[in-house]
């Protein structure tokens, strides 16, 4: 009897704990509990940065997969990724004028996208469902998207992770690739666990996102939207020069300039229509509630995950990217919203380093870190815009700066990894058949980087102690690196596809 009562105050008790688990599970947010991000396996994995990883497609019918790559529709696929086969992948190419660009060019080069649960749901690479496999275009360097990573990853900017991977197509050589982590479900848990929030790919010019991309994009069918900025001097109605080599007009509307417009939905279908989550209209009228203090740079401290997005603008100024969010065309960024705050999500860093336009290398070294926005003031674009709207942010701002410069030029720590890296895919560059510059124009345009992170260190020093005086950089040449204009060397081979074996 003395053991059955027992057991009876064993299990109630049991059951009673249960109960409070369940509670704090369900209503954790309310006792100030959030969900913890997961370590997930392919961390360790898919993306050590210490060795280039290999990956073989094997498909029988990659000729014809490749004739039918800008149609970005999925195929399906064996990948063999460090020696372990997975079966029935969809892989498809990715990219939006790079897509366009790789054929202008008589490449087969494209940027590819590989699904490991489209056609088997659960199906990961120890844990990842999405994996990007970069082409490397515009970037003689081969390291300007793997370098701001691997920075804002380091100043813990929750960023994707990559590594370099050697790919192959049914055995036979085609070239060094960077596989960047896939902004979704792998990534969203991995950074945010079980209670991801929001995340949306804001975009307006047609060249990203799930809305409008570029192959379906005609300037004649671009409507006006509201919140679209008033027609410039020499511009159409949306902002956009009427020269396709011109970069000088903006081609965003308001909504991805992340500024309120009104309280209408509708009114940021260029962050609605880009989502990447299932959004309901209590998500979207939150959202614009966020957006509204935004612009107003009121109640800061409760719409924004402060340290994360200063720290995301702190790597993010330094390596001075006008194709983004501080740029002309206003976009390759993701926006993440969750219980109300918002964060930036890094995206896309293959013009970096002042090599979006053909400008002046002074000009891109000397670039202002308070004053970052390519074109109009710096409350046009609200989600930097605060930083500067009083002294107290601006000085945190500062302060995290100060404390990147320490943690990457002190010892020339910066410069050392991107002697590293040259060094780990030296090999893999000289044996690449299908790469868009030579060899030569490689080693060029890593001297160039380094020239640039070491004299663009020098300038932010001078800036934050007030002193605006420009360094000389006479003598550095942007185009060394690979820009938008002729980033694509000399080397272009004219590929004739890998035949299936």
């Amino acid at each position: 009897m003395s053991a059955s009562k027992h057991i009876d105050k064993i299990c109630i008790t049991a059951i009673f704990m249960a109960i409070v688990v369940t509670i704090v599970f369900i209503f954790g947010d309310r006792f100030g509990i959030t969900a913890a991000a997961n370590t997930m396996k392919y961390e360790s994995t898919l993306f050590d940065t210490s060795y280039v990883h290999t990956i073989d497609i094997i498909m029988d019918d990659w000729d014809t997969f490749i004739e039918n790559c800008e149609s970005k529709k999925y195929s399906a696929c064996i990948v063999v990724i460090d020696g372990v086969k997975y079966k029935n992948i969809g892989i498809r190419a990715k990219g939006n004028t790079s897509l366009s660009n790789v054929k202008t060019l008589g490449s087969q080069r494209y940027s590819f996208k590989l699904e490991f649960d489209h056609y088997e749901d659960g199906q990961s690479c120890d844990g990842l469902d999405k994996l990007c496999l970069n082409n490397l275009i515009q970037d003689n360097t081969m390291m300007k998207d793997y370098l701001v990573y691997r920075l804002m990853s380091d100043f813990d900017v929750n960023g994707p992770l990559c590594s370099y991977a050697y790919i192959t197509v049914n055995g036979e050589d085609w070239g060094l690739y960077l596989a960047v982590e896939g902004i979704e479900e792998s990534f969203l848990a991995r950074n945010y666990g079980s209670d991801t929030g929001e995340l949306y790919k804001p975009d307006s010019t047609g060249f990203g996102g799930s809305r409008g991309n570029s192959r379906d994009f005609n300037m004649d069918d671009f409507v006006v939207q509201k919140g679209m900025p008033p027609m410039p001097d020499g511009k159409d109605p949306h902002g956009m020069s009427h020269s396709p080599g011109d970069m000088g007009g903006e081609m965003g509307s308001d909504d991805v300039r992340l500024k309120y417009i009104d309280d209408d939905p509708d009114s940021y279908s260029n962050i609605f229509d880009n989502a990447k989550t299932k959004v309901t209209s209590a998500d979207k009228k939150r959202l614009i509630s966020v957006l509204k203090s935004l612009s107003e740079y009121s109640g800061l401290e409760d719409i924004l995950d402060m340290n994360e997005v200063l720290r995301y603008f702190v790597v993010h100024n330094f390596v001075c990217n006008g194709d983004s969010y501080t740029g002309n065309m206003i976009h390759n960024y993701y926006l993440h919203e969750k219980d109300g705050k918002l964060d930036m999500i890094p995206w896309d860093y293959n013009l970096a380093f002042g090599t979006f336009q053909a400008k002046e290398a002074s000009d891109a070294v000397n670039e202002s870190i308070d004053n970052p926005v390519s074109s109009g003031g710096i409350d046009d674009r609200p989600m930097v815009g605060w930083i500067f709207s009083d002294e107290a942010y601006t000085g945190m701002y500062h302060e995290l700066f100060a404390e990147f410069l320490e943690e990457w030029f002190t010892d020339d720590e910066l410069a050392s990894v991107i002697d590293e890296t040259a060094e780990m895919i030296r090999p893999y560059v000289e044996a690449d058949p299908t790469k868009f510059c030579t060899t030569e124009e490689f080693e060029t345009g890593v001297s160039a980087l380094s020239e640039f992170v070491t004299l663009r260190a020098e300038v932010v020093n001078r800036q934050l102690e007030g002193d605006d005086t420009p360094v000389d950089a006479s003598g550095l040449n942007l185009a060394d690196m690979g820009t938008m204009n002729n980033g694509m060397g000399s080397g272009i081979p004219q590929m004739q596809g890998i035949h299936a074996l």
